[in-house]
């Protein structure tokens, strides 16, 4: 498989992102919306509507988190002139903080998406023979 992120825009690569995330986000709403409107005993247009409000959510949430990661590692390439496992790191921490501000822990919410990210990042980055 290519890596185009030599040529491609980092503003076309944040919007598929953007695109790819959120249609997860659809399809894991899709998923766990009729399981927790069973689980919550909902029947009829309450189900429906409980289901429907479940997708945009998660469609929602997944498609902003993608979005606050990739301009925040665009932003930090560009500042940085790197491209390097920092700038995965750095992303994620603000995508994870931003992401999880509402909750109690947001600390460490921000400190797992950061490490997270990055050890996916050294694991794209490795190339097996």
């Amino acid at each position: 498989m290519e890596d185009f992120s030599e040529s491609v825009p980092c503003s076309s690569l944040a919007v598929d992102s953007v695109l790819r995330m959120s249609s997860a986000g659809v399809i894991w709403g899709s998923c766990f919306g009729p399981f927790d409107a069973k689980r919550l005993g909902l029947t009829g247009s309450a189900r429906a509507s409980f289901i429907a409000r479940t997708v945009g959510q998660c469609g929602f949430s997944c498609g902003l988190f993608a979005a606050i990661f990739s301009f925040s590692h665009c932003g930090l390439e560009r500042y940085r002139r790197k491209k390097d496992w920092v700038n995965t790191l750095t992303a994620g921490a603000v995508a994870g903080a931003a992401f999880g501000a509402g909750t109690r822990n947001w600390k460490q919410v921000a400190c797992f998406t950061g490490l997270f990210l990055s050890f996916f990042q050294l694991a794209k980055d490795s190339r097996s023979v």
